[in-house]
């Protein structure tokens, strides 16, 4: 039954769905390209602007401070001056330790930090957000609020009791609550390089029962600051230095170098970078697709655009009928792509919320995006089917009656293929069509290179990372344990840490804060002093060479080098932020590009030597016996000069997990678009030389041809383009990994440029399936090809 057409359609409007129906293929294929660069760039775009929403918002809410001010031991009546510092709003002052947990049921040591709470109520400033339970009661002081996430990692329950370490004293705490903080959104010890929730918490106290424990009685170890509004940080800063300065300060610091908020903060550049990189590809592709689509389409329907006018339609009729086909195709896409961009960004903003540990996040773009995404999919193809449509719009009725001039072979390329006797007819056949249109196998190879450089750029993330962590911990550390003690200690520290069970090797280091300045550039930062012939952790070049410092001299990680604009030969002042203070003048003997955190080395005689102190430790790096870790992990949680203890095998699972679980994640969603680019561009340039060949592979299955050799001359096309545009992707890839580990770096990290050989290969292998999966699909079509049809089809 024959479907009549509304009366009210007009006969462009019945031409235009006819025309869409009939490159059905053609226009989803367009459609998912499109999708591709809105959904890519609504989860760009989306997950930035909720990150950010969220993060102020939680901020705010919870009186985030803008300036934290660590001391030795101040007296509380100092709060009255920080308060009238000038740009100071809300001051508070605080205790800060660091502890040891033993979490039932855990034999590793877990480390963290106890801060205090007001005696009554809530902290004017990074107030908890409860999540369960209560506040301890004023006057308890076995009570404490346990970090959520640490509560759960080891499943404490309201009620429960958990032993803690504090200098020394050991004392049972009864959690009566969980929370989570703005300070602690990125829950991370020192000195770690992934947050586990196991081996690092955080406990809250009130203010006398922690200030009893610790023996600070009316005095405090950090001060906390918000600024007003129009208030100078780095003025107020350096107000805070120094009215703390007598007592023991190391000097205040901003947000900036707050650790949590450092790693979100990045977190949210990073989005600005794939925001910045990915849609773009995606979008150039359409608009190249479109205009291919639309150049055959009128190359086709040349002599009914001719009748069109003949029988009085404008040439804005006849523009606006095409554009309407590619508007609808481009709103196909937006539709598509914004329910795709929509899902992935709220899976994505789960596991923000699960990874930063923020108590709500729910991804929402914002309204100005949608139209961003809208306006610039009609730009991308409209822009793409603007050449082809003019040449419509062009044509005279009289002109396209007559078919256009075939091709002439007998000249330059083509004449020189058909003289070509070591080729057999059907490959001279392939090299003749790509001939016919080199702009089109131009643009074909360069949308397939793109795709196969966006699959190599998105997986060389996890080749950087593979190096990265190699470099780290296997090469520069490759220590298991590192202990860090409560003070310096004497040598002879070493030698107890060494006797202790398990502990087949130990080296000793010393740490100090610092203030490293050059001209009016300064930087906060720590100089790790260790022994000379050291292996147990070493600083190491790109290239995993050891650096070793020369005597007296201090090597400088990249990232502080360039911070303070130096470079080896230059010398650097010291001002020692603990201790006696002293003022240190030392050259720079060597810059190198650590992949994880910032720092400096020198020997650790020295180190010694300079601070004007014996042989003085901060820890020690240990190799220990794998079969009896229980005795030795036992031991440090009992030893009261104990402050830390760091577990490389620990920290490399843990990378590996949150690698499978956030980064494959969004690494699989990135890989998976960039195949629409190859699905969309394959499967276009075999059904559109399939639409314009028709007839002519019908002719040749007349005269004898099999179906593969049909499908041969039809696809063989493809395949020579696609192995083309491999080398092109492999190059294009390579830019792009080198692009994006260098603007995805951070202060806290900087990914090396690696692309692995089985990169290349499996994204390659990918090319070809998506390319075989789209011949296949159009092989179907010659299975099905009418022959008597096609051939009473004329051009």
């Amino acid at each position: 039954m024959v479907i009549p057409w509304p009366a009210w359609m007009r006969a462009l409007d019945r031409m235009l769905v006819r025309d869409l129906w009939r490159m059905k293929g053609q226009a989803l294929a367009i459609a998912f390209v499109i999708a591709g660069g809105v959904a890519v760039h609504l989860l760009a775009a989306g997950m930035l602007s909720s990150l950010q929403a969220t993060r102020d918002a939680y901020y705010d809410r919870n009186r985030f401070a803008d300036v934290w001010a660590p001391v030795v031991r101040a007296p509380e009546h100092l709060l009255r001056d920080i308060r009238a510092i000038d740009g100071v709003q809300t001051a508070a002052v605080r205790i800060r330790v660091p502890a040891l947990f033993e979490p039932p049921g855990t034999v590793a040591p877990a480390t963290g930090e106890v801060l205090s709470i007001p005696d009554e109520g809530e902290a004017s400033l990074n107030r908890l957000h409860l999540v369960r339970g209560r506040l301890p009661v004023s006057g308890r002081s076995d009570e404490a609020v346990a970090l959520q996430a640490f509560a759960d990692a080891h499943r404490l329950e309201i009620g429960g009791v958990l032993p803690v370490t504090l200098r020394g004293g050991r004392r049972n705490l009864v959690i009566v609550g969980t929370a989570l903080s703005p300070e602690h959104v990125y829950a991370i010890g020192p000195g770690q390089f992934v947050p586990d929730d196991r081996l690092y918490g955080v406990l809250w106290m009130r203010r006398t029962a922690l200030a009893e424990a610790v023996d600070q009685d009316q005095a405090f170890n950090e001060a906390v600051v918000r600024l007003s509004r129009d208030a100078s940080e780095p003025a107020v800063i350096a107000d805070l230095d120094r009215l703390l300065a007598p007592y023991g300060a190391p000097g205040a610091y901003g947000r900036k170098e707050q650790i949590s908020d450092a790693f979100v903060s990045s977190e949210i550049d990073q989005l600005i970078t794939m925001g910045r990189v990915l849609p773009p590809v995606f979008l150039l592709v359409a608009a190249f697709l479109v205009n291919v689509v639309i150049t055959r389409l009128i190359a086709v329907q040349r002599s009914g655009i001719g009748l069109l006018k003949a029988f009085g339609y404008r040439d804005r009729d006849v523009v606006a009928h095409y554009l309407k086909l590619v508007c609808v195709v481009a709103a196909l896409g937006v539709l598509l792509g914004g329910a795709a961009g929509t899902w992935f960004g709220r899976s994505m903003a789960e596991m923000y919320r699960e990874y930063y540990r923020f108590p709500y996040l729910l991804f929402q773009a914002d309204p100005t995006d949608y139209l961003v995404v809208v306006g610039v999919a009609a730009a991308t193809a409209l822009g793409g089917a603007v050449l082809a449509v003019r040449r419509a719009a062009a044509l005279r009725p009289a002109e396209s009656m007559t078919p256009p001039t075939p091709p002439d072979y007998s000249r330059a390329a083509g004449g020189w293929v058909t003289r070509l006797a070591v080729i057999d007819q059907q490959t001279r056949m392939i090299l003749r069509q790509i001939i016919r249109w080199p702009g089109r196998a131009a643009l074909t190879v360069a949308g397939v290179a793109a795709s196969g450089g966006l699959l190599i750029g998105s997986l060389a993330m996890l080749d950087a990372i593979e190096v990265m962590i190699g470099s780290s911990f296997d090469v520069s550390n490759p220590h298991d344990v590192a202990v860090t003690l409560i003070e310096p200690r004497s040598r002879s520290a070493l030698f107890s840490l060494g006797r202790e069970p398990g502990v087949l090797e130990a080296e000793p280091f010393r740490t100090v804060a610092v203030r490293l300045r050059h001209g009016p550039r300064e930087e906060r930062t720590a100089i790790t002093g260790a022994p000379v012939d050291g292996s147990l952790s070493r600083l190491v070049d790109r290239h995993d060479r050891p650096v070793t410092p020369p005597p007296g001299g201090l090597v400088l990680s990249s990232d502080i080098a360039a911070k303070l604009g130096v470079g080896p030969g230059d010398r650097v002042e010291a001002q020692v932020t603990e201790g006696r203070r002293p003022l240190l003048h030392l050259p720079v003997t060597a810059v190198v590009d650590s992949y994880v955190g910032s720092g400096a080395r020198m020997q650790l005689e020295d180190l010694n030597r300079a601070l004007g102190e014996g042989p003085q430790i901060s820890g020690a790096w240990l190799v220990v016996d794998s079969g009896r870790t229980d005795d030795l992990y036992a031991r440090l949680k009992a030893a009261p000069t104990v402050a830390g203890v760091g577990l490389q095998g620990e920290a490399v699972k843990r990378l590996s997990e949150l690698i499978d679980e956030n980064l494959g994640t969004a690494i699989f969603t990135y890989v998976g678009f960039a195949g629409l680019i190859a699905a969309g561009v394959v499967y276009n340039t075999i059904r559109i030389s399939f639409a314009e060949r028709s007839r002519e592979l019908a002719s040749l299955r007349v005269l004898g041809f099999s179906r593969a050799d049909v499908s041969y001359i039809l696809l063989g096309e493809v395949v020579v383009l696609t192995l083309l545009a491999l080398p092109l992707g492999a190059a294009a890839g390579a830019a792009l990994a080198w692009y994006l580990a260098h603007a995805m770096s951070s202060d806290l990290f900087r990914l090396p440029f690696a692309v692995s050989p089985a990169t290349f290969g499996l994204a390659g292998t990918m090319v070809i399936a998506i390319t075989a999966a789209a011949g296949l699909l159009v092989r179907l079509q010659i299975d099905r090809l009418d022959l008597a049809s096609a051939l009473k089809t004329g051009e």
